[in-house]
C-alpha cells in the first residue's frame, strides 16, 4: 500500500481520494498539507487520516510519505512538483502539471534522475474511452473534419461579474480558460490525429488580463480540427469527429463519457457509458500505482504519457503567445 499526501483540500483531491479507495488497499492517505490545520484536519477527518502538515518543507522530508498528489494553483505545480521529486517522493499533479513546457523538461529529468514518478492528472488519457476512441477512429476511413469543445460556465463567474477576486481569473494564479479547459481539447486533438503543421489561437480576455473563452485551429497533415473553450458559457452540442465511414459524437471531452458512434447507415452504437468522478479519477490513480509498483511492465505506457504532456503543454504554450495571455 502506497502511502500518500495530498497538497489541496478542494473538490477535485476529494474525488481524486475518493477514487483511490475504489482501488481497495492500493493506497492510504497519510498526510495533508494545508496552510489552515483545522481545514486540513477536517480534509482528511473523511479518509481516516488526523496527520496535518502546515510546511512544504516537512512534507518532502517526512520519511513515511512516499507519493504525493498536488491540486494546488497552476502558479505553485512547478516549484511544489520540483520540491517533493528532489526528496525523491513519486508525484501525480493535477493539468497543467507545468506552466511552461521548460519546467516540464526540467522535472521530467528530474524524476528520472532520482528513480521516481511523475506524472499529470489529466483523467481522459487514462481513461479506457482513450483506447477506445483511437481503436474507433481507424474505421472512419478519411477523417474531414473535428471539432472539440469544452465550454462549462464557471461557478466563480458570476462572482467575478459583481467585481469579486477569484484565483480562476487571476492571471497571477496562472490560469484562465485555457489552462483550465482547453488542455481537455489539446490532448485529445495531439493524442489522436499526431503532430501539427499549422496553429491560428485566439481568445477574449476578461478585465482581470485572464482569457475566459477561446480556441485554435490546428491545421494537421490530412485534416483540420477546431478547438474552442470558455468559462463563461455552457456547451449543449458537445464534440464530433466526421470521417466518410461514420461521426463520432463526444457530450463530454474531458470525461469521454456516452460517446456515440454514428455510421453512414445511420445506425447508432453506443461506445462509451457514464460512471461517476470518483470512478473517473480511479483510473488515473490505478495507473499511477502501477507505475511507481511495477515501472518495468508500464514504462513505455509512462514515457508515452510524458512524452504527450510535454507535446500539450509546448502547443499550450504557443497558443498562448500567440493570444496575448500573460501570466
Amino acid at each position: 500500500m502506497i502511502k500518500l499526501a495530498t497538497i489541496g483540500t478542494s473538490w477535485i483531491t476529494e474525488a481524486f481520494l475518493l477514487g483511490c479507495q475504489l482501488l481497495k488497499n492500493k493506497f492510504k492517505l497519510t498526510a495533508v498539507y494545508s496552510r489552515d490545520y483545522q481545514k486540513g484536519l477536517k480534509f482528511g477527518s473523511k479518509f481516516g487520516c488526523e496527520k496535518v502538515i502546515c510546511n512544504l518543507e516537512e512534507l518532502a522530508n517526512d520519511p513515511t510519505i512516499e507519493a504525493v498528489y498536488i491540486a494546488s494553483p497552476n502558479a505553485f505545480h512547478y516549484s511544489q512538483s520540483k520540491l517533493m521529486l528532489e526528496h525523491k517522493k513519486h508525484v501525480i499533479c493535477e493539468k497543467p502539471i507545468t506552466v511552461t513546457p521548460k519546467e516540464l523538461e526540467e522535472l521530467l529529468a528530474l524524476s528520472k534522475q532520482n528513480g521516481v514518478v511523475y506524472m499529470e492528472a489529466l483523467i481522459a488519457r487514462h481513461l479506457p474511452a482513450w483506447n477506445i476512441m483511437q481503436d474507433t477512429i481507424k474505421h472512419l476511413g478519411r477523417i474531414s473534419h473535428a471539432r472539440f469543445d469544452f465550454s462549462q460556465r464557471s461557478t466563480k463567474y458570476d462572482g467575478y461579474v459583481k467585481g469579486e477576486h477569484q484565483n480562476i481569473f487571476d492571471p497571477k494564479m496562472c490560469t484562465g480558460a485555457l489552462m483550465d479547459l482547453g488542455i481537455y481539447c489539446i490532448y485529445p486533438a495531439l493524442g489522436w490525429f499526431g503532430d501539427v503543421n499549422i496553429v491560428y489561437s485566439f481568445c477574449r480576455k476578461l478585465s482581470t488580463g485572464a482569457d475566459g473563452e477561446g480556441g485554435a485551429v490546428l491545421h494537421f497533415s490530412d485534416l483540420t480540427a477546431e478547438l474552442t473553450w470558455s468559462k463563461t458559457g455552457e456547451t449543449r452540442i458537445g464534440s464530433e469527429i466526421i470521417g466518410e465511414n461514420g461521426t463520432i459524437v463526444l457530450p463530454s471531452i474531458s470525461k469521454m463519457t456516452n460517446i456515440k458512434l454514428i455510421l453512414k447507415d445511420g445506425t447508432v452504437e453506443t461506445l462509451t457509458d457514464e460512471p461517476d468522478k470518483p470512478t473517473l479519477m480511479s483510473y488515473e490513480a490505478n495507473d499511477f500505482y502501477r507505475y511507481i509498483t511495477d515501472y518495468q511492465n508500464y514504462k513505455a505506457d509512462l514515457d508515452s504519457a510524458n512524452e504527450l504532456a510535454l507535446k500539450v503543454s509546448q502547443l499550450m504554450f504557443k497558443i498562448r503567445k500567440q493570444s496575448g495571455i500573460e501570466f
